[in-house]
């Protein structure tokens, strides 16, 4: 399942990833707002690292501006790896070295098929283990 969510600088983006969701028929979770009035981006970490904590099969998506903010937000909750993707190669990096369970788009540096792009990749990619796995292992401090 996928958990979604984004402050009001994501939400166009989340829109049109939503979208594809549907016509994809990816099941998904909407923990974002729907609207462009400022709200705080760490409430909206919290419900997404909650809902993947709660159930390790799920994976996050977070939208902010940067991608900064939500992602320092996330990755203060013990077993969550957030990683900020800015085009595909990254987001299969993040998922296959880093075992990362969230994926962080900058809204507001991607185009709508950058963000699709980036999605898919991370999607498709598949945890490496190996010599990666002990390094995993040391995140948590």
């Amino acid at each position: 399942m996928l958990i979604i969510g984004n402050d009001h600088a994501g939400t166009d983006l989340k829109f049109q990833l939503t979208s594809w969701f549907t016509e994809s028929k990816l099941d998904f979770v909407n923990k974002g707002t729907d609207s462009s009035d400022s709200v705080d981006y760490p409430d909206f970490a919290k419900a997404v690292c909650d809902a993947v904590l709660s159930d390790k099969s799920n994976i996050g998506v977070l939208i902010c501006g940067s991608g900064n903010g939500i992602a320092m937000s996330a990755n203060k909750y013990p077993g969550i790896r957030a990683a900020i993707c800015w085009n595909a190669e990254l987001a299969s990096l993040a998922k296959q070295h880093n075992d990362a369970n969230v994926l962080v788009l900058p809204a507001r540096f991607i185009s709508t098929n950058e963000g699709l792009s980036i999605m898919k990749a991370f999607l498709e990619a598949k945890f490496e283990g190996g010599r990666h796995q002990n390094r995993v292992n040391k995140i948590g401090c």
